[in-house]
């Protein structure tokens, strides 16, 4: 039997300030949770229905109804298991020079950040650096987009001026613009670091001015076009035209 305390636990790691707290953050669904498991993570808490369980035998998982796995859960339609997993710890982490890794700049939208984190996952990109301005990427908005990629990719929250500070004096450091060099004839790098800005604003003003290669994705509309890319889109397009060279 779930109790009350249970739910009311559950539901207040929906705000930042009690996941912080508690070090743990929610992921549901089998994708989700099963890609985390696979990865390593352990759960302090695993909620389950009984066919969950059945297909996931050394779960170690609360066997819950379906009514009360709905109690439990941030979600419109649950679907079979609710986790509770600790908050890895990746301050420790530094910059693999030898690879491609993404700083986002204050991207505000959980969806935009789910969504940039499945894409470097696709990409083979595990590290992804972001200003504190950045959403929380462990708000379970954000881990239910990132659809399992959320377990493959490391999340590093850091003052962007400290980073630039900690890299090479000669390495590569990408920024889309409007005044930009066309990526599609741009000479690219197997490795540097890919800059994506806010949904609004774009790229600070701060950030821009130590980025050392502006790039640009070209419209093609001839006449009256839309103002912009969403920023996952312009993320997918730069890191699939890196790859493809």
């Amino acid at each position: 039997m779930i109790s009350k305390n249970q739910i009311k636990y559950i539901h207040q790691l929906e705000l930042k300030k009690f996941r912080k707290q508690e070090g743990l953050f929610i992921a549901e669904g089998h994708k989700v949770v099963g890609d985390l498991l696979k990865a390593g993570y352990t759960p302090k808490q695993l909620f389950a229905t009984a066919e969950w369980i059945a297909n996931n035998p050394a779960s170690q998982a609360i066997e819950v109804t379906n009514d009360e796995l709905t109690r439990l859960s941030l979600l419109q339609h649950p679907q079979q298991v609710l986790g509770l997993f600790p908050i890895p710890n990746t301050q420790h982490l530094s910059p693999n020079t030898q690879q491609l890794s993404i700083l986002l700049d204050n991207v505000q939208d959980p969806g935009n950040l789910g969504t940039i984190i499945r894409i470097a996952d696709w990409f083979g990109i595990d590290t992804i650096f972001c200003s504190e301005g950045t959403v929380d990427a462990w708000n379970p908005k954000v881990v239910q987009a990132t659809m399992g990629s959320i377990a493959r990719v490391h999340l590093i929250y850091i003052d962007p001026q400290q980073l630039f500070d900690s890299l090479p004096a000669d390495y590569p450091v990408y920024g889309t613009f409007l005044d930009g060099q066309n990526i599609y004839t741009e000479t690219l790098t197997p490795n540097g670091l890919i800059v994506m800005g806010n949904e609004g604003n774009g790229i600070s003003d701060a950030v821009r001015a130590r980025i050392s290669r502006k790039l640009l994705i070209p419209d093609f509309h001839q006449g009256d076009t839309a103002d912009s890319l969403n920023v996952a889109i312009a993320t997918a397009i730069t890191c699939s035209e890196f790859r493809r060279r």
